[in-house]
């Protein structure tokens, strides 16, 4: 039954593409803007350097000096803790990149990989505060307040889920690669993974611009801004964040964008599931780390609102 009706939904999907193809062309134009406009430049650097790194073998060394308080506050290695920062600086899917990496060069194991997952894949402050807040509320503070929500989110749901880890030794740091082998792999590797998060932010968008032309949210009765954004949330954030613009500063406005960013879409999902593809990780811990995320984001964005 489950391949009888994935194997409908995808069929129905080629005959939308058939009769609304000017509309799925342009929901493609539009996402393609975003991945050049947005997505490569912001993304593309960190996936280097994120894998650069890793390469090099700083994560080990760093992983030493972690090691204590990773433990205390989280129940992670000091390995692991490194994904956090990457995750914060670099954006959706580069903290989950990170663990991929990690548990690919065997620093983490794969229980460790879950419950990172929780907590280190998050939104970066380059498309929070340049795409959300000046974009979107045309105000470079409530980009920085979005971005403080999401932060503190993120660390408070890694510390709901922590759970006591004793503080063993860490293991004597494996040399890393030479720089000229390291650089060129990366590279290599950041180019795959950026395509993937383009290409899925694509199908996301277009696949809500077929659901446009077929008054599909018309049906559902989202006529309202608000609903539309929830809506347009729930699959890919770029189409969210399209449909938040001539929102006004309102509590009620900003809790409501830090909790789609927060959630951060199915889109986000699928990427990361591509990371993971195989490793037969579980990714449960992720998307129940989303959800606390879009939870907080949305409590503290409103509580804080009021001080713009």
């Amino acid at each position: 039954m489950k391949e009888k009706l994935t194997g409908a939904a995808v069929g129905a999907a080629m005959l939308s593409l058939c009769f609304s193809g000017g509309a799925a062309m342009e929901a493609a134009r539009t996402a393609l803007g975003v991945c050049a406009g947005t997505i490569l430049p912001s993304l593309f650097p960190f996936f280097v350097l994120s894998i650069l790194l890793s390469r090099l073998g700083v994560p080990q060394h760093l992983g030493r000096r972690l090691a204590p308080l990773a433990g205390r506050l989280f129940g992670v290695s000091g390995a692991g803790l490194t994904a956090l920062p990457v995750g914060l600086l670099g954006g959706y899917p580069m903290g989950a990149a990170c663990v991929a990496e990690l548990l690919a060069q065997r620093e983490i194991d794969r229980d460790e990989a879950e419950r990172l997952l929780l907590f280190v894949n998050n939104s970066g402050p380059a498309f929070l505060i340049g795409a959300v807040g000046a974009g979107v509320f045309d105000s470079a503070k409530a980009g920085f307040l979005l971005y403080g929500a999401h932060a503190a989110a993120a660390i408070l749901t890694g510390l709901l889920f922590s759970r006591s880890r004793e503080a063993a030794e860490p293991a004597p740091p494996r040399p890393g690669e030479p720089f000229t082998a390291a650089f060129p792999a990366a590279v290599r590797q950041a180019v795959g993974a950026v395509l993937t998060v383009c290409g899925f932010a694509v199908c996301f968008s277009v696949l809500l611009g077929l659901l446009e032309s077929w008054g599909f949210f018309r049906l559902l009765g989202v006529c309202t801004q608000e609903r539309r954004v929830l809506a347009s949330g729930l699959f890919e954030i770029g189409s969210a964040v399209g449909a938040m613009r001539g929102l006004s500063q309102s509590p009620a406005h900003l809790a409501l964008a830090a909790g789609v960013l927060g959630w951060g879409g199915l889109s986000v999902h699928c990427q990361t599931a591509a990371l993971f593809a195989d490793s037969e990780l579980s990714l449960r811990r992720h998307t129940l780390g989303r959800l606390c995320s879009a939870l907080f984001s949305a409590l503290i964005a409103g509580a804080l609102a009021p001080l713009l």
